[in-house]
């Protein structure tokens, strides 16, 4: 590893106590080299409750990271919605399902800019953003797809070359193109970055088959709101183009603000992707196509994936999305997002910018002369690791907490959070 990391590095695998180390080690020894462990000092967790996480010891940590178990850890309601249904049957989507097509209409109606729009269930996000741009590509004809500098859209080989965060700007597919990340360079609009990679695919005699977008931003450092967005997509339109709003990380009310991202900006998508938080970690995901733009596909193309949608993901999927409404966690989101992000500023001048919406804030740490600090931000990190509170980071320049907690994070969760870091920000200094 070079560079400052929150990873752990393995070389530091024989300073761990005996038993760590052994797990550690079988786990390379298993699971290869490709895997990352987060943080400096490797951790084990065994349970989970709401916003919390527990070690072999019983020792409690504050998850104010993970958004893929969006009601919270092992909600009891989706854990007897899982469980009943996997005593019952779980098989594949080729049969009649009367669970699986009342889900789809209740989730569709949360979803009436598509205008009657369908949907098509994956087991992961990655599968959703892949299926979307086969989707993109058989209604445009054309293939080029913009994302911006430091997005994330998945795994597969397609999806992962229009992931810049994952494989790098040189590591990405041909037909795709990275624009300036909101935040790197104030002196150029979102849109006049579009349209000039429009221009570019039009002399190299690539077809514009997409613009993806997650709308937050979450990769490029959490931005809530981005001027020229909507024209961006208006750009994208008239070059023939679709408008991809890949809602796997600020979806299911995260930002506080209605169900999806994609709204708080006023803006009418082609596709919508969605990931595991809809299953609350449970592997179910989807794609959300307007009617005309999933023809083209369909007229080439049957559709199957073996276990997306399958009974138990669609039961954990109703589940979640009952917990959202009944609990009001959506509400929840922006009232202890927002005290959150109020209280930021004043905890340490090493805090530069505090963006966010709901419960995705993005707080900027920088150096005593005002510049982004990514070492610092890292051991900010670690050091809330240490004091049993997860976070992680984000940005182009890794200088960025990124605060993303389930959705029943609590006013008791948000004092603790605030408490520990500012006892680290002021350890630190």
């Amino acid at each position: 590893m070079t560079g400052p990391t929150s990873y752990f590095d393995p070389a530091r695998t024989d300073q761990l106590d005996a038993r760590t180390a052994d797990l550690v080690r079988r786990r390379a020894a298993a699971l290869g080299p490709a895997y990352r462990l987060f943080y400096r000092e490797p951790l084990e967790f065994v349970r989970g409750e709401r916003a919390h996480l527990f070690d072999r010891d019983g020792t409690d940590y504050l998850d104010a990271y993970n958004n893929v178990p969006s009601v919270g850890h092992a909600h009891p309601r989706v854990v007897a919605a899982i469980s009943e249904q996997a005593a019952r049957l779980n098989t594949h989507t080729r049969y009649l399902s009367e669970p699986t097509i009342a889900y789809a209409e209740q989730l569709l109606a949360t979803l009436p800019a598509l205008e009657g729009g369908h949907i098509m269930f994956t087991c992961t996000g990655s599968e959703a953003n892949d299926l979307a741009l086969r989707v993109a590509k058989a209604a445009t004809g054309g293939e080029g797809v913009i994302v911006t500098w430091n997005a994330y859209h998945g795994v597969t080989a397609e999806v992962a070359g229009i992931s810049p965060s994952l494989v790098g700007l040189d590591g990405m597919a041909p037909w795709a193109r990275a624009v300036r990340s909101p935040g790197v360079d104030a002196d150029v609009s979102f849109a006049d970055a579009v349209r000039a990679t429009l221009a570019e695919f039009e002399m190299l005699g690539i077809t514009p088959a997409a613009l993806v977008v997650d709308t937050i931003f979450a990769s490029d450092g959490v931005y809530p709101a981005i001027d020229g967005l909507a024209e961006a997509v208006d750009a994208v339109r008239k070059a023939g183009g679709l408008f991809i709003a890949d809602e796997v990380q600020p979806g299911f009310g995260r930002l506080g603000d209605g169900m999806w991202g994609y709204a708080r900006h006023g803006l009418r998508p082609d596709i919508v992707t969605m990931g595991k938080p809809m299953g609350n970690g449970h592997p179910i995901a989807a794609m959300v196509a307007r009617p005309e733009v999933l023809a083209a596909f369909a007229d080439d193309m049957r559709y199957f994936n073996t276990f997306g949608g399958n009974p138990v993901a669609i039961a954990a999927a109703q589940a979640t999305l009952d917990v959202l409404n009944d609990e009001g966690l959506i509400e929840n989101a922006r009232v202890i997002g927002a005290k959150i992000a109020d209280r930021m500023p004043g905890l340490s001048p090493r805090i530069g910018a505090v963006r966010g919406a709901g419960l995705f804030v993005g707080v900027d740490l920088v150096s005593p002369d005002g510049e982004p600090d990514e070492a610092f931000t890292l051991d900010v990190v670690n050091a809330l690791r240490d004091r049993h509170v997860l976070l992680s980071t984000t940005g182009v320049l890794n200088s960025t907490l990124k605060i993303r907690p389930p959705l029943v994070f609590d006013d008791a969760d948000a004092a603790r959070l605030l408490t520990e870091l500012d006892a680290v920000l002021h350890e630190l200094g």
